[in-house]
C-alpha cells in the first residue's frame, strides 16, 4: 500500500492546535438507551479514543446523532450505564457539540455568532474577536462578518457553524455532519481547516460521506441496525487530512461503500 504524502494546505497561525495531546478519551460501558419502547443501545461498549479523530458512519436513523446528543450530556433521560472521560470530568465545560442545524442565532452579526461561546460566558476580547475574523477569512467569509444569518446561504450558514465550533477550545469535539451543506471544494478546504485546529484533540464526527471519513479519520467505525452494533475499526494510512487521490484512500472507499451498499441489501 502506498505512503500517504503529507498534506500541504496551510491556513497560516490557525492550523496550530490550541489544546494539547492531553485531552480524555471517552468510554461507553454497557450503555443502554430507548425512545419510549424502542431499544436504541442495549449494553453498547465504545471508546472514543484520546487525541484522535474518530468517525462514525451507517445509515439513517441507527442512533450516530443520538451517540453524540448521549456523550455531550444533553440527552440523558432513559440512559442507563456509563460515559465517562478519562480525565474523571463529566459533561459540563468538557465537549464542543455541532449539531446538524446550525442554530445561528438570527439577531447576532456572522461574527458575533461564531464568538457567542465567549460572548456568552463573559470572556470576549480583542483577540477572541481577531482569531474569530481570521477564520471568517480562512473560510471565505470575511466579507460577511457584519451580515445577518438570514443574508448568508445553507453552505455559508454551516461554515459559521463549524467556526462557532471551533472557537471553543473543547478538548472534546462532538459534530454531526459537519461538512454536509458544502461544495466540494469548500469541503475540502474546511476539513483541511479543521483537521488542522483540532490536533491532539478528542473528536468524534457523524457523517454519511466514506471519502469524508477517510480523509479525517483515525478510526472509522460503521454503526447499524436496532440495537445499534458497531463495526471493528477501519484505520487508514497515514496521518489526516489525507489527500483525496491517495490510491490507498480510493481503494479503501470503494470498500466502504461497498460495505454501506451491503447494509442497505440485508
Amino acid at each position: 500500500m502506498p505512503k500517504l504524502s503529507s498534506p500541504s494546505t496551510s491556513f497560516g497561525n490557525l492550523a496550530t492546535p490550541a489544546i494539547q495531546p492531553s485531552a480524555p478519551g471517552v468510554f461507553l460501558e454497557d450503555v443502554s438507551f430507548a425512545y419510549s419502547d424502542e431499544v436504541i443501545f442495549h449494553s453498547l461498549n465504545f471508546t472514543v479514543k484520546s487525541g484522535q479523530w474518530t468517525c462514525l458512519i451507517g445509515p439513517s436513523g441507527c442512533g450516530k446523532s443520538t451517540l453524540l446528543r448521549l456523550i455531550s450530556g444533553s440527552l440523558r433521560k432513559g440512559l442507563s450505564g456509563e460515559i465517562r472521560f478519562s480525565n474523571g470530568n463529566r459533561y459540563d465545560g468538557l465537549c464542543a457539540w455541532m449539531a446538524q442545524k446550525d442554530l445561528l442565532l438570527p439577531w447576532l452579526t456572522v461574527l458575533d455568532n461564531v464568538c457567542l461561546g465567549a460572548r456568552l460566558r463573559g470572556e470576549i476580547s480583542a483577540a477572541k474577536h481577531e482569531k474569530a475574523t481570521a477564520l471568517l477569512e480562512d473560510a471565505g467569509l470575511g466579507a460577511y462578518s457584519d451580515a445577518l444569518p438570514s443574508e448568508l446561504s445553507g453552505g455559508m450558514r454551516q461554515r459559521v457553524a463549524l467556526l462557532r465550533t471551533l472557537m471553543e477550545e473543547r478538548s472534546v469535539i462532538l459534530m454531526d455532519e459537519p461538512f454536509s451543506a458544502l461544495d466540494a471544494l469548500t469541503r475540502i478546504k474546511l476539513q483541511d481547516l479543521a483537521a488542522g485546529m483540532v490536533k491532539g484533540t478528542t473528536v468524534l464526527m457523524v457523517t454519511h460521506d466514506p471519502l469524508e471519513a477517510l480523509r479525517l479519520g483515525h478510526n472509522i467505525y460503521v454503526m447499524t441496525g436496532r440495537p445499534a452494533q458497531m463495526s471493528k475499526a477501519i484505520i487508514p494510512p497515514g496521518p489526516p487530512p489525507r489527500k483525496p487521490s491517495d490510491p490507498a484512500i480510493v481503494s479503501l472507499q470503494g470498500e466502504l461503500i461497498d460495505r454501506l451498499e451491503g447494509l442497505d441489501r440485508t
